[in-house]
This record gives C-alpha cells, sequence and structure tokens, in this order.
C-alpha cells in the first residue's frame, strides 16, 4: 500500500491515508485478476516499466471518483450568469479575447453546461472569440467527454430553459455542434507546470483539490491565482477552501467562489 500510494502522489498528487488501504486494495485486487497479474510487486513493476502510461491512467481510475452531472452545484452557475457573464459577453462582443476553464472535468457535463448558459446569454457566441477548455488527468473519461453522449437520465437533469438546445440530439445522444464547438478538451495534471500562454476569465476546479494534500492544494491554488486576469474568477468545490499565498490575492465573492485581484484580498 505504502508503494502504491507513493506512487499516486508522485505522478498524479494523490493523498491517500492509511484508512483507504482496504478500499484500494479490493480495486487493485480485482485489477490484477482481470489482468492475470500474481501479486502487487508484480503489479508495481508494470507501472514502473515501458508502456505504462496506459495501466497508470487505468490506476488513476481506480483510485478516483468521476461523480458529476450537469448544473451540479447550481449557485456557481447562478453567478457565473448574473455576475459573471454579462461583463464577458460584452468584452467579446467588443473583439475581446474570453476564455473559461473547467479543471477536471471529467465526462464533460461542467463545459458543456457553461456552454448552454453561454449560449442562452450570447446566441451568436460561436463567431466571437470566447472558448471554454476542459481539462482532466484521465485520458480515459476525456475521450467521454469528447464524445459528448449522453444518456437520457443524464440529459433530463437539465433544466427545461436550456433543452431547447438539445432538440437535434443525435439517435446515440450526442450534443449538436454549436455546443460542443465551444469547448476544446485535453488531458492535463495539475501538479505540473501549466501548458498555457494565455489567461482565464474564469476557472472551474470544483471537487479536484479534496484528493491533495494541503501542499499541493496551496501549489494548484497559486497556479491558478497566476493563470487568471485581474478580476478572474476561481469556483472550487463544496468541501475546499482557500489558502496558503494564493489566498493574499483571492478575494471572496460568493460560496466557495473568489476572485482574483492582485493587490491583496481577503480570501478565507
Amino acid at each position: 500500500f505504502e508503494a502504491i500510494a507513493q506512487f499516486a502522489y508522485k505522478h498524479f498528487g494523490l493523498a491517500m491515508s492509511s484508512s483507504k488501504k482496504p478500499l484500494v486494495s479490493a480495486r487493485l485486487a480485482r485489477r490484477l485478476r482481470k489482468q492475470n497479474v500474481l501479486n502487487f510487486k508484480d503489479y508495481l513493476a508494470r507501472l514502473n516499466g515501458p508502456n505504462s502510461d496506459k495501466e497508470r491512467s487505468n490506476l488513476l481510475s481506480l483510485l478516483t471518483t468521476n461523480v458529476t452531472q450537469f448544473f451540479r452545484e447550481p449557485h456557481h452557475f447562478e453567478t457565473m450568469r448574473k455576475d459573471v457573464l454579462p461583463d464577458l459577453i460584452k468584452k467579446a462582443r467588443e473583439g475581446g479575447r474570453v476564455r473559461i476553464w473547467s479543471a477536471g472535468c471529467s465526462n464533460g457535463q461542467e463545459p458543456d453546461t457553461l456552454a448552454m448558459i453561454i449560449q442562452d446569454m450570447c446566441p451568436e457566441v460561436n463567431r466571437l472569440d470566447f472558448k471554454i477548455l476542459g481539462t482532466d488527468i484521465d485520458p480515459v473519461v476525456v475521450q467521454t467527454a469528447t464524445a459528448a453522449k449522453y444518456p437520457a437520465d443524464e440529459i433530463a437533469q437539465i433544466p427545461a430553459e436550456y433543452r431547447k438546445y438539445l432538440p437535434k440530439l443525435d439517435a446515440d445522444g450526442r450534443l449538436p455542434e454549436s455546443i460542443r464547438s465551444m469547448v476544446t478538451l485535453g488531458v492535463l495534471n495539475l501538479i505540473e507546470p501549466f501548458p498555457f500562454k494565455g489567461k482565464f476569465d474564469a476557472i472551474f476546479c470544483r471537487n479536484v483539490a479534496i484528493y491533495f494534500d494541503t501542499a499541493t492544494q496551496q501549489k494548484v491554488w497559486q497556479a491558478f491565482q497566476r493563470s487568471l486576469v485581474p478580476g478572474g474568477y476561481l469556483f472550487i468545490g463544496h468541501s475546499e477552501r482557500m489558502s496558503g499565498p494564493a489566498a493574499q490575492h483571492m478575494k471572496t465573492a460568493g460560496i466557495t467562489t473568489y476572485i482574483h485581484t492582485p493587490s491583496g484580498g481577503d480570501a478565507r
């Protein structure tokens, strides 16, 4: 367990206490049986061997839980709709560049929710420089998000006022091109340096930092703070709190919502 925990911390930033040992053991035992691997020592050798990327991805999926849905934690989307997007839409209509990042996008419901809200407020958005980036560390869920295919029970979670954008769902449940074209998806590990040149107007990273220890959380918060434009918004999970050096530059702006104030804020 200690070897697996150290591997997960080094490569994914996941902090696993000894209380997770029964869960990890049960999940990995199923994986070992499926792969005909005789013991955990041989499995660790496979994780550290050549061509190990796929197995590392499988390990990540086993150690984390991708719980997501459309319009999850709706107060954040209400803040976007009322307080954030009007100015961003104005900026885009005047020829400006607008970027929103869904960091830890899981199966894609979060960036697709944002796309529906933005299109509702700005029907011509696809003609403007207004884009959403969705990233996740897990290539499997990024592939699922790219497909943008959702079963009927997940589509039913979408409020009626936004379902008007979905009458053109493909027979297999794929979202229409007008929504998909707003979202770019990719694999990204938040504990590694971000590859972006430009900054973001808003970042969503909800229920991701719960997997990190305090030191890793603070590094990620600081990286997000540096990636935001002045006045940009950061939305985090309901059980997460801003701390560390980034807190000096992030002002509380609502429930688990922060605004970048370069001259200093009062995040708490």
